[in-house]
């Protein structure tokens, strides 16, 4: 009776007994005291022609002539039960697949057909989805395979596709999730208006977006963005050079009371009025990073100290016109500022010149 199949003898297993060979001609049958945990570690288990997999099982199992070893040599207990007999709804897909990582999952649906659509029923139900867990550079043609049936995605994660990610790629996929509440497309310069003009339209719940080193963002795209997407909380715009303070004005004035995460660094288009704006129409910003934006002043910075009472970091760092009054406010308040006071800039330079520093109070 047919047990399991082997397909090539360098993989170190004896056979005994050869009762019928697969069309290739390169496939016998083994001695049934070899698990087929060893043969799917060796990628060799393959169901006969006409035999499903769970019946090749199923059939080494009733072996009457001695009990079968586990892959440690030791004996198996009688009806033990195989990996693919258990629950898929219940065990399998929620406290199993849960756990391996999607670039093992690409390994483990190569195993066998019933592997393959086992893997692919968990893809088609996740929830959160991060190119990063592949490897830091990810086929086209595996990302399509990874996302093909997934329609209930709510993080999308996509910055390893950045070199070649197209409009193409990403707009089916938002098409079929529109629950999606997160979605990070950080240097994703290949994308175009269109995209984001699709993420806005067909994501309206969305609530986190990085656009992080897309140069081709700009006023109109943003626009569109804010318009759309009356949840949006955290947006990063880090690099975004097309950007100006009348794009910002308008993201102000839209969706300022649910913003509560901003990012404008390295934006040299930004300036004082956009600030400003931003100032007066987001009372729940939390987190606001200007790190970089030359044409940001005091100005700006003193009406954040007035209207964000929920501000808790600032990032300024080479803001050369922002000066340290205006700041002052702030870190009374205890807000986290990334450059430090001037007289602590003096003692830890004294410090590095002399050895030593007089102690100074910097609380008063």
């Amino acid at each position: 009776m047919a047990t399991a199949l082997l397909g090539k003898s360098k993989a170190g297993f004896q056979t005994s007994r050869v009762k019928e060979r697969d069309p290739a001609g390169d496939i016998i049958l083994f001695d049934p005291n070899i698990s087929p945990q060893k043969l799917k570690r060796a990628g060799l288990l393959r169901p006969l022609q006409g035999h499903s997999e769970k019946t090749l099982l199923r059939t080494r199992s009733r072996q009457p002539m001695e009990p079968p070893m586990d892959p440690s040599g030791g004996e198996q207990e009688p009806g033990a039960v195989r990996l693919l007999d258990l629950p898929w709804e219940d065990v399998l897909l929620p406290h199993v697949l849960s756990r391996v990582p999607l670039r093992q999952l690409l390994w483990l649906q190569r195993v066998s057909r019933a592997f393959r659509a086992l893997v692919q029923l968990h893809l088609a139900r996740l929830r959160r989805f991060d190119a990063a867990q592949v490897g830091p550079q990810i086929p086209r043609a595996a990302l399509a395979w990874l996302l093909r049936d997934a329609e209930g995605l709510q993080e999308l994660a996509l910055a390893p596709c950045h070199e070649w990610l197209s409009d193409e790629d990403l707009v089916p996929v938002l098409a079929r999730n529109p629950q999606l509440r997160s979605v990070a497309l950080a240097g994703c310069g290949q994308l175009s208006r269109r995209a984001l003009g699709a993420l806005a339209e067909g994501c309206p719940r969305l609530q986190r977006l990085s656009l992080a080193h897309c140069d081709w963002v700009d006023g109109l795209a943003l626009r569109g963005l804010a318009d759309r997407c009356p949840a949006l909380e955290e947006l990063d715009l880090t690099a975004c050079r097309q950007l100006k303070d009348e794009a910002i004005v308008y993201l102000a004035q839209r969706r300022g009371a649910s913003l509560r995460s901003l990012s404008l660094a390295v934006n040299a288009n930004v300036g004082d009025t956009a600030v400003q704006e931003l100032a007066r129409n987001c009372p729940e910003l939390q987190h606001l990073d200007l790190t970089g934006c030359l044409r940001v002043g005091s100005d700006g910075i003193r009406t954040l100290a007035e209207y964000c009472p929920a501000l808790r970091s600032l990032r300024v760092r080479h803001c050369h016109h922002v000066a340290e009054p205006s700041l002052s406010r702030l870190r009374k308040r205890g807000v986290d500022i990334d450059v430090e006071p001037p007289l602590h800039q003096a003692l830890v330079l004294l410090q590095d010149v002399v050895g030593f520093a007089p102690f100074v109070n910097l609380q008063v």
